[in-house]
């Protein structure tokens, strides 16, 4: 059985629909370590997947106090308990870890460098579980898409532009990956199996979002003005490390076109 936390959320929701044998975990909100122990064991879970987070960077720079309770707290409490009950815990960490790098990538596991409130205490909630409980995984997860209309993400906000007949605007100086969720869910049987440790999780590329972009756009047969916007700083992984044990995901521009096949994009686009 694997529990998951942020359930109705943008990962959550698609681990239930495409996990095997799961569980959505209570609200976390103002939990106590003692509520987070009850919940824990009552659930018969063996694996707890923690996907509930403050992931917004602007509301996390407004509210450390929240982020810090939300993305730092809440997780060590998760730990102790998996701890004490022999559970298996996954992480979703975050590519922000390298946001204040000073090279330009692709970055491995060991390069980190967090800047920004969000990409701080994610680094810290890393640092402090694997502290309680050296055998959960940390996923460094990049940004990810999907058909999902409840969250913007790059898939919908291209669709967005594409039917607004609006423009987007990215650097062909940025270089960073991004994931289809629907192949996030679909490693998770071997993420369970991994070492305890912290992973970069998802697709990768050579191209930079510019280029991706237009790619993707030609892909769909669309109209879109993709404006070069001023260089921003790269969030770019080298995944190699859980590659070695099998979490393989489509590069970043066949994710896009088996994302396109699998909703049928071209139709839904008018």
């Amino acid at each position: 059985m694997i529990l998951i936390t942020g359930a109705n959320g943008f990962v959550g929701h698609k681990l239930m629909e495409l996990c095997k044998d799961t569980a959505a975990s209570s609200s976390l909100r103002n939990v106590t370590q003692e509520i987070v122990n009850r919940m824990i064991e009552e659930s018969n879970a063996d694996v707890v997947v923690h996907t509930a987070a403050i992931s917004d960077i602007g509301t996390c720079e407004e509210d450390p106090e929240a982020s810090y309770f939300a993305n730092v707290q809440i997780p060590m409490y998760l730990a102790n308990a998996c701890k004490d009950s022999n559970r298996k815990l996954i992480c979703f960490s975050s590519d922000q870890v390298y946001s204040a790098c000073e090279d330009d990538g692709p970055y491995t596991e060991e390069n980190v460098k967090p800047g920004n409130t969000y990409a701080v205490h994610k680094l810290e909630m890393e640092k402090r579980v694997l502290d309680i409980l050296p055998s959960a995984v940390m996923l460094r997860a990049e940004w990810m898409y999907d058909y999902y209309e409840k969250r913007s993400n790059y898939l919908m906000m291209i669709l967005n532009a594409i039917h607004t007949q609006d423009s987007v605007s990215f650097s062909s100086k940025q270089f960073r990956g991004i994931t289809y969720l629907k192949e996030v869910a679909e490693n998770m049987d071997k993420v369970i199996l991994l070492p305890g440790g912290a992973y970069n999780f998802g697709s990768e590329t050579t191209q930079s979002i510019y280029e991706v972009t237009n790619k993707f756009v030609d892909m769909l047969g669309k109209r879109l003005i993709v404006k070069d916007a001023p260089a921003r700083h790269n969030l770019w992984m080298d995944c190699s490390k859980a590659r070695k044990y099998g979490v393989e995901f489509s590069s970043v521009i066949d994710g896009l076109e088996r994302c396109a096949r699998d909703y049928e994009l071209n139709k839904r686009i008018v």
